[in-house]
């Protein structure tokens, strides 16, 4: 899948869930879970747990040098994709797979309860990787279109720190928005060794899986996952 189809499909995925979230410390009966999910149901909560799981979603493609989310902050990040690409093994290999989304979501976590300059950090990457995903920059100006996302990505997580929201949710907005990546990537036709580092793809059969990239992703699935992120979205900042 394209990168604005997984963007979308993270957001739409984190807020069709947040409720259940919120939910699920009293409903299993540990009061401690709590501390895993906080305000997640305030505006401004979730809306930053929209954008950083719809980051988190592109987080396996970093095994890609040559994808568009691999120059999001220039040099940075295609650094960081080379090497990446080089300890799992290429592109659609470890970091897609149901182990990266735990160890992803898990050390999320423990980043953010932590190192807060650490978590800060991760936040800023996966604003980047959002907003990048769906389409902010200028097409074929790779060094113009980093310092627009830069800019822009600054003043989101500068928003989000002057409304007050905090990140005790970070690592399960992390989890979700890899494994909503991965379970996208097993709809195409070249699907994911979900089980790494056990060998096997899970896909679907070529003649029924999504062509990545064609006019079904691009002409039906992604304008239709955009109306479904505005909806969600407006459902769940409505006033009750």
């Amino acid at each position: 899948m394209m990168g604005h189809s997984h963007a979308l499909s993270g957001a739409a995925v984190w807020l069709a869930v947040a409720p259940a979230l919120v939910a699920l410390p009293g409903a299993v009966g540990h009061v401690e879970l709590a501390t895993l999910t906080g305000p997640i149901l305030t505006p401004p909560e979730l809306v930053a747990g929209a954008v950083v799981c719809a980051g988190a979603a592109m987080l396996p493609d970093l095994d890609h040098p040559s994808a568009t989310i691999a120059q999001t902050f220039g040099p940075a990040t295609y650094l960081l994709s080379k090497g990446v690409n080089f300890v799992s093994g290429g592109h659609r290999h470890a970091t897609h797979s149901l182990l990266f989304s735990i160890v992803m979501g898990v050390g999320a976590h423990l980043l953010g309860d932590r190192y807060a300059v650490g978590r800060d950090i991760l936040v800023v990457l996966m604003i980047g990787l959002a907003l990048r995903a769906v389409g902010l920059g200028v097409p074929g100006k790779t060094l113009t279109s980093a310092v627009v996302n830069v800019g822009m990505t600054a003043a989101l997580f500068l928003t989000f720190m002057v409304l007050g929201v905090t990140y005790s949710w970070l690592g399960i907005a992390i989890g979700i928005g890899c494994l909503v990546h991965v379970i996208g990537d097993c709809l195409t036709e070249r699907g994911c060794p979900v089980l790494w580092p056990i060998k096997g793809r899970w896909l679907l059969p070529y003649d029924i899986g999504i062509k990545t990239g064609r006019a079904f992703e691009k002409q039906f699935l992604g304008p239709a996952l955009s109306i479904v992120v505005i909806a969600l979205l407006c459902l769940r900042l409505m006033p009750a």
